[in-house]
Protein backbone atom coordinates (compact mmCIF):
# COMPACT_ATOMS: atom_id res chain seq x y z
CA UNK A 1 0.00 0.00 0.00
CA UNK A 2 1.10 3.34 -0.78
CA UNK A 3 2.80 5.30 2.24
CA UNK A 4 0.92 8.45 0.96
CA UNK A 5 -2.56 6.76 0.71
CA UNK A 6 -2.03 5.97 4.90
CA UNK A 7 -0.86 9.48 5.16
CA UNK A 8 -3.81 11.23 3.55
CA UNK A 9 -6.22 8.74 5.22
CA UNK A 10 -4.85 9.48 8.85
CA UNK A 11 -4.65 13.62 7.56
CA UNK A 12 -8.79 13.53 6.71
CA UNK A 13 -9.82 11.31 9.13
CA UNK A 14 -8.00 13.99 11.12
CA UNK A 15 -8.95 17.53 9.95
CA UNK A 16 -12.30 16.82 8.40
CA UNK A 17 -15.05 17.76 10.50
CA UNK A 18 -17.89 18.89 8.56
CA UNK A 19 -19.25 15.74 7.69
CA UNK A 20 -19.69 12.81 10.64
CA UNK A 21 -21.87 10.60 8.56
CA UNK A 22 -19.88 10.58 5.68
CA UNK A 23 -17.00 9.91 7.78
CA UNK A 24 -18.72 7.73 9.56
CA UNK A 25 -19.72 5.56 6.51
CA UNK A 26 -15.92 5.52 5.68
CA UNK A 27 -14.38 4.45 8.87
CA UNK A 28 -17.57 1.46 8.55
CA UNK A 29 -16.14 0.20 5.38
CA UNK A 30 -12.78 -0.27 6.41
CA UNK A 31 -13.51 -1.78 9.83
CA UNK A 32 -15.57 -4.20 7.86
CA UNK A 33 -13.27 -5.08 4.89
CA UNK A 34 -9.86 -4.96 7.21
CA UNK A 35 -11.96 -7.34 10.12
CA UNK A 36 -9.42 -9.92 9.81
CA UNK A 37 -6.35 -8.03 9.84
CA UNK A 38 -7.76 -6.05 12.82
CA UNK A 39 -8.17 -9.34 14.86
CA UNK A 40 -5.04 -10.98 13.44
CA UNK A 41 -2.81 -8.12 13.89
CA UNK A 42 -4.08 -5.12 15.37
CA UNK A 43 -6.12 -6.76 18.40
CA UNK A 44 -4.74 -5.05 20.94
CA UNK A 45 -4.86 -1.43 19.56
CA UNK A 46 -6.28 1.07 20.82
CA UNK A 47 -8.98 2.71 18.13
CA UNK A 48 -7.99 6.76 17.59
CA UNK A 49 -5.28 8.85 17.14
CA UNK A 50 -4.44 7.24 14.46
CA UNK A 51 -3.18 4.06 15.91
CA UNK A 52 -5.19 1.46 14.26
CA UNK A 53 -4.00 3.28 10.86
CA UNK A 54 -0.18 2.58 12.26
CA UNK A 55 -0.87 -1.17 12.56
CA UNK A 56 -2.19 -1.55 9.20
CA UNK A 57 0.96 0.63 7.97
CA UNK A 58 3.13 -2.02 10.17
CA UNK A 59 1.38 -5.41 8.86
CA UNK A 60 0.94 -3.54 5.06
CA UNK A 61 2.65 -6.72 3.92
CA UNK A 62 0.22 -8.92 5.19
CA UNK A 63 -3.13 -7.20 4.21
CA UNK A 64 -5.60 -8.67 2.02
CA UNK A 65 -6.49 -7.37 -1.12
CA UNK A 66 -9.87 -6.45 0.24
CA UNK A 67 -8.58 -4.12 3.06
CA UNK A 68 -6.41 -2.80 1.13
CA UNK A 69 -8.90 -1.85 -1.35
CA UNK A 70 -11.00 -0.27 1.28
CA UNK A 71 -8.07 1.45 2.85
CA UNK A 72 -7.55 2.86 -1.10
CA UNK A 73 -11.02 4.00 -1.46
CA UNK A 74 -11.24 5.53 1.63
CA UNK A 75 -8.29 7.68 1.10
CA UNK A 76 -10.33 8.73 -2.27
CA UNK A 77 -12.95 9.58 -1.19
CA UNK A 78 -11.36 11.13 1.72
CA UNK A 79 -8.80 13.14 -0.33
CA UNK A 80 -12.50 14.07 -2.56
CA UNK A 81 -14.10 15.34 0.48
CA UNK A 82 -11.21 17.84 1.65
CA UNK A 83 -10.20 18.83 -2.13
CA UNK A 84 -14.45 20.00 -2.50
CA UNK A 85 -14.46 21.60 0.84
CA UNK A 86 -11.00 23.82 -0.46
CA UNK A 87 -13.01 24.45 -3.63
CA UNK A 88 -16.20 25.67 -1.32
CA UNK A 89 -13.49 27.58 0.86
CA UNK A 90 -11.75 29.30 -1.97
CA UNK A 91 -15.75 30.05 -3.96
CA UNK A 92 -16.66 31.72 -0.36
CA UNK A 93 -13.52 33.00 0.75
CA UNK A 94 -14.63 36.56 1.08
CA UNK A 95 -18.02 35.82 2.06
CA UNK A 96 -16.95 34.02 5.10
CA UNK A 97 -14.43 36.76 6.09
CA UNK A 98 -17.33 39.32 5.76
CA UNK A 99 -20.06 37.16 7.64
CA UNK A 100 -19.03 34.71 9.31
CA UNK A 101 -15.57 35.37 10.74
CA UNK A 102 -16.55 35.18 14.00
CA UNK A 103 -18.12 31.38 13.57
CA UNK A 104 -15.24 29.08 14.89
CA UNK A 105 -15.26 26.31 11.99
CA UNK A 106 -15.59 22.44 12.52
CA UNK A 107 -18.61 20.74 13.42
CA UNK A 108 -20.31 22.24 9.74
CA UNK A 109 -20.75 26.03 11.46
CA UNK A 110 -19.02 28.22 8.88
CA UNK A 111 -21.89 26.27 6.20
CA UNK A 112 -24.35 26.85 9.12
CA UNK A 113 -23.48 30.70 9.04
CA UNK A 114 -22.92 30.76 5.03
CA UNK A 115 -26.81 29.12 4.42
CA UNK A 116 -28.07 31.95 7.35
CA UNK A 117 -26.62 34.34 5.11
CA UNK A 118 -27.80 32.82 2.13
CA UNK A 119 -29.22 35.83 0.92
CA UNK A 120 -26.25 37.93 0.92
CA UNK A 121 -23.83 35.95 0.10
CA UNK A 122 -21.94 36.17 -3.72
CA UNK A 123 -23.20 34.49 -6.86
CA UNK A 124 -19.53 32.32 -7.03
CA UNK A 125 -20.20 31.28 -3.67
CA UNK A 126 -24.07 30.41 -3.90
CA UNK A 127 -22.70 28.53 -7.43
CA UNK A 128 -19.54 26.58 -5.42
CA UNK A 129 -21.95 25.05 -2.50
CA UNK A 130 -24.58 24.39 -5.23
CA UNK A 131 -22.02 22.43 -7.46
CA UNK A 132 -20.62 20.28 -4.77
CA UNK A 133 -24.58 19.50 -3.39
CA UNK A 134 -24.35 20.92 -0.09
CA UNK A 135 -27.91 21.33 0.64
CA UNK A 136 -30.05 22.80 3.74
CA UNK A 137 -31.48 20.46 5.73
CA UNK A 138 -33.64 21.53 9.48
CA UNK A 139 -29.59 21.57 10.99
CA UNK A 140 -28.28 23.22 8.34
CA UNK A 141 -26.07 22.47 5.58
CA UNK A 142 -24.62 18.42 4.87
CA UNK A 143 -22.54 17.17 2.17
CA UNK A 144 -24.41 14.63 0.16
CA UNK A 145 -21.74 12.56 -1.58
Amino acid sequence: MNKNILGILALTVLTCGANATAEEDIVEAVLGSCKPEIENYCNQVTLGGGRLLACFYAHEDKLSAGCSYALYRAATTLEQMVSAFGYVAAACEIDINNLCVDVAPGEGRVLDCLQEHSECIRDECSEALSDLGLKQHTTGISLEM
